[in-house]
């Protein structure tokens, strides 16, 4: 009779306590199971609305000649004459290498203007791409500009200068027409005047020119240094820099829900193989006679261990398999009701296996003494019971 035949037809003769072992093997590995797949799409969600929202990575000119600040950027004073990028250079960091994992590549001009005896900064942009950028733009009056000849103002310069949708204004002699007011968010751009890039170019006579490009980079799948890399290279003539301040909160935030899942799923491989080790030292208690038996028919001590370690291997296997079943199940009902998250959660193989391997390891761990103890019996002792 091989081995393993013994340790099966034990576990089929105790059909109670091997249905007990599983469960809790399954709950164990159940949970390290969902909470990573549950962790998994949080990560997935929470990075991708934070590398959403606003730019992260900022391409100006290198200059040394810095004032006055515009997201992060600082230029000279009113002239703003600091270096100049070109679309051109917008052109090369949509063709990066990486460039699939950018959102928004959003070029600005900037310069002074004077609008209603006031001088004020003009922004050209691309309203197109400032959207994506800004998702938490509202406008408190009208719309967006369309044509070369529409601007929108911020809340603040609106009331400072009287402006509202429908005001005309002039800027070096050519009519403007403000068509949008933004609602205020407390940011610099409630000062700004913002006209299509083009007219700005036109404007200030900079014809292709671009102050600074504002990128926002979606990098769940790739790291950020890699696209600043690959942008320095394509612009070795620009400063690229990572607005470390949302790419912080990014990393701490994974970080929080990464190292909440490792505390908790610790906390349950303790519990796991404390019911292992507990169920199993009451085993060989129980079986003493058994293993007397054994010994007195030529069991030798490893091989009374591996029988004991046997029944604990297929258990841990079993259980394995079913809590990757359950977590992942769980996981995938749980997540929409618990996280508010309605991202489908990922079926990775790789959880499998730490299910399984997790259940694995946690009952030979604390299998382990169990069947040590079983090789110190005397079957002397054992058979006397009989």
């Amino acid at each position: 009779m091989r081995l393993i035949d013994v340790a099966l037809t034990n576990l089929r003769r105790r059909k109670g306590r091997m249905a007990l072992l599983v469960l809790g093997l399954a709950l164990g590995a159940g949970t390290v199971v969902g909470l990573m797949a549950i962790t998994a799409t949080l990560k997935h969600d929470i990075g991708t609305k934070l590398d959403q929202f606003g730019a992260n990575i900022l391409v100006v000119p290198r200059s040394s000649n810095l004032t006055l600040s515009y997201g992060g950027l600082t230029v000279g004073a009113a002239a703003y004459d600091i270096g100049e990028l070109s679309m051109a250079d917008v052109e090369r960091i949509r063709s990066i290498e990486n460039a699939a994992n950018l959102s928004a590549v959003a070029p600005k001009l900037l310069g002074a203007v004077r609008l209603r005896g006031q001088t004020v900064l003009m922004a050209g942009v691309v309203f197109e791409q400032e959207l994506k950028l800004k998702p938490w733009w509202t406008l408190e009056q009208g719309r967006i500009p369309t044509a070369p000849d529409e601007a929108l103002v911020g809340s603040r310069l609106a009331q400072l200068l009287g402006l509202s949708a429908g005001s005309r204004a002039e800027v070096f002699g050519e009519p403007l027409r403000v068509v949008g007011v933004l609602a205020g968010n407390g940011s610099q751009d409630d000062d700004i005047l913002f006209v299509d890039l083009p007219s700005a170019q036109h404007l200030l006579e900079r014809p292709n020119a671009v102050s600074l490009v504002e990128v926002a980079a979606l990098c769940n799948a790739c790291p950020i240094e890699r696209i600043i890399e690959e942008i320095g290279q394509a612009l070795p003539q620009a400063q690229v820099t990572a607005l470390r301040q949302a790419v912080t909160l990014r990393m701490e935030t994974v970080r929080q829900l990464e190292r909440f899942a490792l505390a908790v799923s610790l906390v349950v491989v303790v519990i796991g193989g404390l019911v292992v080790l507990t169920t199993m030292l009451g085993a060989v208690t129980e079986r003493r006679q058994e293993i007397g038996l054994f010994r007195a028919l030529g069991f030798r001590r490893q091989h009374v261990f591996q029988v004991v370690l046997s029944e604990v291997v297929l258990i841990s296997l079993l259980g394995g398999g079913l809590g990757w079943l359950l977590g992942m199940v769980a996981a995938v009902g749980l997540t929409p009701q618990i996280a508010g998250v309605m991202a489908p959660v990922s079926w990775d193989p790789l959880l499998a296996l730490v299910g399984i391997g997790g259940a694995l390891m946690i009952g030979v761990g604390a299998g382990f003494y169990p069947a040590l103890q079983a090789t110190r019996l005397d079957p002397t002792i054992a058979l006397r019971s009989l």
